[in-house]
């Protein structure tokens, strides 16, 4: 049976990417995914090479065939995304794939077709399996694309007998939030002690509740507010959500990021020892 870990965060900045790529340098049998397909940067610290790719199509986008078109004007009239100028030009970068003028248009000289959005990977890297993607600039259904990404890493999982997958999750509470949390086995939810991170990691630890998925918190940087680390433990405590670790403030995550590392292989420190020992306490989590 393979299980599913996914890591998110309310907001960005919060070491949610750190702790994932740690927890792929400790475990052993499993899959990693980056499911932050707007803004990847696994890749960063774990060096894939690429061995297979597929190309990734989105929302469907209007073309026109000039030869049929009379000229009607109906698409421009119906149009509410202004992707058809006055004189009908079709301009395909600012369709949202309504598909009102395909319907409207009296001659089918529109049709809605696929156009590519992004790509996705499966990598090999130092830590094994990297299933990951790119959604290119200004491109929708980022929840489809990471969608894809699991589906994939599930069918590498049991091709090579993996037994778990962890999955690096989007910040925010928005539909890539849902799609890389839905199913999964247990949440960690990474939250820091401000304000900003207080509120939005409270409203995504809502979120998994409203899925009914089992949830556990991570503290990090637990030191810059001890006031604020407190309001936290009392949430936790009256939502019954476990704390499974506290991160001190600690320049050596930087210091390992500048030598493409993760925080696990760099000297061990106190920062490391915490890691390891909340990667003990997800593992029972998950058992």
């Amino acid at each position: 049976m393979v299980r599913e870990l996914t890591v998110i965060s309310g907001k960005g900045g919060c070491g949610k990417t750190t702790l994932t790529a740690s927890f792929s340098a400790l475990a052993r049998n499993h899959v990693t995914v980056d499911a932050d397909v707007d803004a990847a940067d696994m890749h960063i610290l774990m060096n894939p090479r690429i061995m297979s790719r597929e190309a990734f199509h989105g929302l469907n986008v209007a073309r026109k065939n000039d030869d049929i078109c009379i000229n009607c004007g109906k698409c421009y009239q119906n149009c509410r995304y202004g992707a058809f100028d006055p004189d009908n030009t079709l301009h395909p970068e600012k369709c949202e794939g309504c598909a009102v003028c395909e319907l409207v248009c009296p001659v089918g000289a529109i049709e809605m077709v696929e156009r590519q959005a992004g790509e996705a990977y499966i990598s090999e890297t130092r830590f094994g399996p990297l299933v990951h993607a790119k959604l290119h600039a200004g491109e929708e259904a980022s929840g489809k694309l990471v969608a894809v990404v699991r589906s994939r890493a599930i069918e590498l999982a049991e091709e090579k007998g993996k037994d778990l997958i962890i999955i690096d999750g989007p910040p925010g509470t928005g539909c890539t939030v849902i799609s890389s949390i839905t199913g999964v086995d247990l949440v960690l939810v990474v939250m820091e002690p401000t304000l900003s991170g207080m509120h939005d990691s409270m409203r995504v630890i809502e979120v998994a509740n409203h899925f009914r998925i089992p949830s556990v918190v991570c503290i990090n940087k637990s030191d810059i507010n001890p006031e604020n680390t407190q309001k936290i433990e009392e949430f936790c405590m009256e939502k019954g959500i476990e704390v499974v670790g506290r991160l001190p403030y600690d320049d050596t995550a930087t210091k390992a990021m500048m030598e493409n590392k993760t925080v696990v292989e760099f000297p061990d420190g106190a920062l490391s020892r915490n890691i390891r020992e909340i990667w003990r306490r997800i593992e029972k989590a998950l058992q």
